[in-house]
């Protein structure tokens, strides 16, 4: 696989190719241990505006959550954790709220978050040099992130979409080892469970898969090596300016935007970093490929593709954030979204896709220096979820695993494929 300047591997690529796909067994699993199931919202208390990726976690423990493009969300807490515990929602220019567990509603809970404001008179000192800032950032990442290896629990989740409707989705949850963030060891992942649903009446005659998987999610841990996207080795490819200042958990943060410098001939990143103005810890990062170089970037995404087929990259866009403890930060959330066209030769119209995933760590505890994930057990990074792995019908499927509240169009895509199955079990 091809690499770019940055030292980040494409963090997409994507296999079309004709094929013939038949229909699969259904796998369903219990319930692994007894727990209580929590569904809210997370709303702007002024607008009643759903808050994307708001961050919910059990005070107390490494149980955590986000909420979807809805705001919603679902957290399942062991029962023995339901009593005298408090949940935290926190999210990015807003006062952090603390609820306890017992005030919760089982079905819906709206959660009203107020923003928080930041007064020029708060801001003791002003980044005057974006870029010197940056490299302080550098300088203190050893010291900010954590320097012991970790075992996460993740959920993950990726889909493909033709124009707006969904063709693809497929869920796993997963076992993340994490090396320590000085550590350039890739991180190593074990697949725990894992389903799929394909219409592939969806995707013409293309059969479009996701290669990486999870892998696709960890590589956008942009703070720990070889995934940075700005290091001591590419920082002067990029312009900094600071954007913003806002707040997050009653912390003062700078916004820094980048983007590559007008000279640099190969794609790089544009975006903005928060960095905690305290410790100088990136918080948070969203950006995006700078695909004014087409055939340089579909190079990068596009494995494989059918004769008389003419393939380009539109968009490629990512966010990452972070979860603090004990002063020290790691890897907490990420997604990614691709969206290309293919214009056929022989058809008038073109079609787009939009391919998606995204991964939140769900609870993790220190781990050992040697992996517990044993070499055969660990996930290939050009893994392609199999087809096979399914179980949608399945309420209980995850048992006591915590997920990412589905989107109303994905429930209701899942929803139309089951019919299909059905109708096809019939004839």
């Amino acid at each position: 696989m091809k690499k770019i300047e940055t030292s980040l591997t494409p963090v997409f690529s994507i296999l079309i190719i004709f094929a013939v796909i038949t229909m699969f067994p259904v796998v369903t699993y219990g319930q692994s241990e007894p727990f209580v199931e929590y569904k809210g919202k997370v709303i702007d208390a002024v607008t009643g505006n759903p808050l994307v990726f708001a961050a919910i976690q059990l005070e107390g423990t490494n149980i955590a959550t986000v909420t979807n493009s809805e705001g919603n969300f679902t957290l399942k807490v062991p029962q023995n954790e339901t009593t005298a515990k408090n949940i935290l929602v926190s999210y990015i220019g807003y006062k952090n709220k603390k609820i306890p567990v017992e005030k919760l509603k089982s079905k819906k809970t709206k959660i009203k978050m107020n923003v928080l404001s930041v007064s020029l008179a708060e801001v003791n000192v002003f980044p005057k040099n974006a870029e010197l800032l940056i490299k302080a950032v550098l300088n203190r990442r050893n010291e900010n992130y954590m320097q012991t290896p970790l075992l996460m629990t993740a959920f993950y989740r990726e889909t493909i979409k033709k124009r707006r409707t969904y063709a693809s989705l497929s869920e796993a949850v997963i076992n993340i080892y994490k090396h320590p963030y000085k550590s350039s060891a890739p991180d190593h992942i074990k697949l725990l469970k894992a389903r799929k649903n394909v219409d592939y009446n969806k995707l013409d005659t293309l059969v479009l898969k996701l290669m990486g998987g999870p892998y696709n999610s960890i590589i956008l841990d942009i703070m720990k090596p070889p995934y940075m996207i700005i290091s001591f080795k590419t920082i002067d490819k990029y312009n900094f300016e600071l954007s913003n200042i806002t707040k997050v958990d009653d912390r003062l943060i700078y916004v820094i935007s980048f983007k590559q410098k007008d000279w640099v001939t190969e794609p790089l990143f544009y975006g903005s970093l928060y960095i905690d103005s305290e410790s100088l810890a990136v918080t948070r990062a969203t950006f995006s490929l700078n695909t004014d170089f087409e055939k340089k970037v579909t190079s990068l995404f596009i494995q494989k593709k059918p004769a008389g087929a003419d393939v380009s990259v539109i968009n490629a866009s990512y966010m990452v954030s972070y979860r603090e403890k004990d002063g020290k930060w790691f890897y907490s959330y990420s997604q990614g979204e691709l969206v290309f066209k293919i214009n056929w030769k022989k058809k008038l119209f073109n079609s787009i896709y939009t391919a998606k995933f995204e991964q939140a760590v769900t609870d993790w505890e220190i781990a050992d220096k040697k992996s517990p994930i044993k070499p055969k057990d660990r996930l290939k990074t050009n893994i392609i979820l199999p087809d096979e792995n399914l179980g949608f019908t399945d309420k209980n499927f995850w048992g006591s695993y915590n997920v990412i509240e589905p989107e109303k169009p994905i429930e209701n895509a899942i929803k139309k494929i089951q019919r299909n199955l059905k109708k096809l079990k019939k004839e």
